[in-house]
């Protein structure tokens, strides 16, 4: 009989967000467009958007229309960040994201442990980076 590994040694594919949008079609839009996710649906609910998933390689995000339950202003993401590794030119990327209008948290830079990295916010203000190795 075997049994499954300890939960330290079990081994994860690729992470997942699940993130709650005020207009989950704008968020769409901006992960889409700024950021070059794929759009691989966009569900509804009562004949509105409730719900999407997005993907850039192996990357997914979950989108969900936020209901207004907890109140329209407060802070979203306060405290967490969503970095991705990416193959891809941080410059690069960066000017795109510029190009459509966005400006960075952060620019690129070398940081001190080993990548070049940027800093953006979405349309919701959920902090996100992009990495690439500085040995790549």
């Amino acid at each position: 009989m075997t049994h499954p590994p300890p939960p330290s040694t079990r081994s994860t594919r690729a992470p997942s967000s699940s993130l709650t949008a005020k207009d989950l079609l704008q968020s769409v839009a901006w992960y889409r467009d700024v950021l070059g996710f794929t759009v691989d649906n966009v569900r509804e609910r009562d004949g509105k958007p409730a719900a999407a998933s997005m993907r850039s390689g192996t990357a997914k995000i979950f989108l969900n229309q936020d209901d207004g339950g907890r109140g329209w202003e407060r802070v979203k993401g306060e405290g967490f960040a969503i970095t991705f590794d990416t193959a891809q030119d941080v410059d690069a990327i960066a000017a795109r994201i510029k190009s459509k209008g966005w400006t960075l948290a952060m620019e690129p830079a070398d940081m001190p442990w080993g990548v070049r990295m940027l800093r953006v916010l979405d349309p919701d203000g959920y902090r996100l980076g992009i990495w690439r190795p500085l040995s790549t």
